[in-house]
């Protein structure tokens, strides 16, 4: 028999007592966060390569609709919303990491082909982390934090705060949505400004004037926003100038570029020169973090595999009832079958072999490591990058190459980075419900219903944005896509500029060797200045509230407050971009020229700058 509970461990809610979980209006509420968060995730993720946890806002909305409006007390039932909504939100990431490459390279995927890809990765890594929810979750309860599940279930046990949280993400998602229509629909003020800087050629400063970058920028926090800014301030106060200055003695253009470096503005600097350099960068600092984590990494991998011995035994307690082995192994079987034969994605015999070492070696690290380092430190996109380069070099080994060998590459990775973000996921949704007393079988089951559900929409958002804005444009730049494309590319055609990709992995060597975390700092270089110096805003303004508030507990409470109001800003603002992106893609016309300057724009952002450091500052009532 598995193991029991642990004597010293009791649920919040006992094992003998039975609560609503898995409920129809579970369902409803969960399946409609789950789009929101998914699509607001998949906007954010698409402009400055990084997510947000859907998990503590999620369960603070459905306390204040279930608990506050429908006068519904089961905090079991709470915990299955936010079950299902995280899960959007993480298989939107793993969609937005990769996927979006198939559009940069014009081959537009069917809505059917991205909801495959997109259940195969999400089911596979929900399936694949059930054998090892005893051994990480319920015999290592001490030794594995699971920093966010844990948070989340904090919140969930302290309901009675539900109310005033949910008006905070609810009054953010107002201001955002209003922002974004304000700059992007009806063009009322521009929503980026930037200023040359005189005497200084093609050395520029600029800021997207969006409050979901500021709410990004608080919930990161001072420390990697800053790490963010400093590689854009080096990319656009040093190397774009710097190109610029030794440019303008050559007559002729330098690949990648087709025109002379002299007759470029900074903005085609960034876009021939500076984007490979960032890129260079990125990879490094996602390939080093996932060297640096190679110790837990083969720890957690050996420990996992202790799960698997007891996967198959019966319990009778109903916190320890997982879904049947037999059901694991059933699904497992028949999505690698569908990506192996499915007009259109047809990975073959050795895309699936390869696709399940790397999902079955990523899902089992990915499950261990974000009990001990959290979700948003998950070097998802390492793992993505490391399994991309080697899928890349057996396909092109085994005449796998071109056009056909670089989607059979992407689908692959799409498949384990959805199965890596979705089991770290899970990890911490099991977390969540371990010390909540929820029964694992209806976390398992909701998580899966999640991927269904989001699974079916994510590839709209996706064909949505594209027709909008375009990826890997300014205003979506997909970073992370970018990144991987480029890689694919380079190995399967060789015609990427290497000499500016080495000169980034330089660049970000260097800034390991001073002690720091080279990926933000990478992410700052690749992006433009624009996306960096708004999230520096909010972590200024996070670092201020830290430092003025002496008090952990208040402390505490005002960085809830800010993080609640600063996903509302995201979520907002997302759900708006998308709203306009289907107005544009109706064939509908939008205003081409703003009715005020800048000036607006400035103090639009100031303002709402402000209310996010008032409204997370305010004194705690005692």
């Amino acid at each position: 028999m598995a193991k029991k509970e642990s004597s010293d461990f009791k649920p919040y809610v006992p094992a003998a007592e039975k609560r609503p979980e898995f409920t129809g209006m579970a369902m409803i509420v969960g399946a409609v966060l789950a789009i929101i968060f998914g699509a607001a995730n998949a906007y954010l993720g698409l402009i400055v390569g990084m997510t947000v946890s859907a998990s503590i806002p999620a369960a603070v909305i459905s306390m204040a609709l279930l608990r506050v409006i429908m006068k519904r007390t089961s905090i079991l039932e709470n915990n299955i919303v936010q079950t299902i909504t995280s899960t959007g939100e993480s298989l939107a990431a793993g969609i937005i990491f990769t996927l979006p490459a198939l559009f940069i390279w014009q081959l537009q995927p069917s809505l059917t082909t991205i909801a495959i890809i997109a259940l195969a990765g999400g089911i596979l890594g929900v399936v694949l982390m059930i054998p090892l929810r005893r051994a990480l979750i319920v015999n290592e309860h001490e030794t594995l934090p699971y920093p966010e599940g844990t948070a989340c279930a904090e919140v969930l046990v302290a309901g009675e705060k539900g109310g005033s949280g949910a008006r905070l993400i609810f009054g953010g998602l107002g201001i955002g949505a209003a922002f974004k229509f304000l700059t992007d629909a009806v063009k009322a003020f521009p929503s980026s400004v930037e200023w040359e800087i005189y005497k200084f050629k093609n050395a520029a400063i600029g800021m997207d004037t969006l409050p979901a970058l500021l709410g990004v920028g608080y919930i990161i926090g001072p420390r990697i926003a800053a790490f963010m800014f400093a590689g854009g301030v080096l990319g656009w106060l040093g190397i774009i100038p710097l190109i610029s200055y030794i440019g303008d003695f050559a007559t002729t253009s330098i690949y990648p570029a087709d025109i002379p470096i002299s007759e470029m503005d900074y903005h085609a600097i960034w876009d021939n020169y500076l984007r490979y350099i960032g890129a260079g960068a990125v990879a490094f600092g996602g390939i080093i973090g996932l060297v640096k984590t190679l110790p837990t990494i083969a720890s957690s991998f050996s420990g996992a595999m202790k799960g698997f011995k007891d996967s198959g035994d019966t319990v009778d307690i109903r916190t320890d009832k997982d879904i049947p082995m037999s059901l694991i192994v059933g699904l497992t079987v028949a999505f690698i079958a569908i990506l192996i034969f499915f007009p259109g994605i047809e990975i073959g015999v050795i895309g699936a072999v390869l696709l399940l070492i790397f999902g079955f070696f990523f899902v089992t690290v990915s499950s261990r490591i974000v009990g001990i380092v959290g979700s948003s430190s998950n070097p998802v996109s390492g793992m993505t990058i490391g399994a991309l380069i080697f899928i890349s070099l057996v396909l092109s080994a085994v005449g796998h190459a071109g056009e056909a060998g670089m989607v059979t590459a992407i689908i692959i990775g799409a498949v384990v980075c959805i199965a890596a973000a979705i089991a770290g996921d899970t990890s911490q949704d099991l977390k969540t419900g371990y010390i909540v007393g929820a029964t694992p079988k209806w976390q398992q089951i909701a998580q899966l219903y999640g991927v269904l559900i989001t699974s079916i929409v994510i590839g709209f958002i996706l064909i949505l944005l594209d027709n909008a804005y375009g990826f890997g444009s300014t205003e979506l730049p997909a970073p992370q896509a970018m990144l991987m494309s480029m890689v694919v590319e380079g190995i399967m055609n060789g015609d990427l500029p290497w000499n500016l990709i080495f000169i980034g992995m330089a660049i970000a060597a260097v800034v390991e060797l001073f002690g720091i975390g080279s990926l933000p700092f990478a992410v700052g270089l690749y992006l433009p200045i624009h996306l960096s110096s708004p999230i520096m805003l909010g972590g200024i303004i996070r670092g201020i509230i830290t430092r003025r508030t002496k008090n952990k507990d208040e402390l505490k409470e005002k960085t809830e407050r800010g993080v609640l109001l600063a996903s509302g800003y995201i979520a907002g603002e997302a759900l708006m971009g998308v709203v306009v992106a289907l107005v544009v893609t109706a064939g509908v016309t939008l205003p081409a020229e703003t009715i005020f300057g800048p000036i607006v724009s400035v103090v639009a952002m100031a303002a709402v700058a402000w209310y996010l450091y008032y409204t997370a500052n305010k004194s705690v009532a005692k």
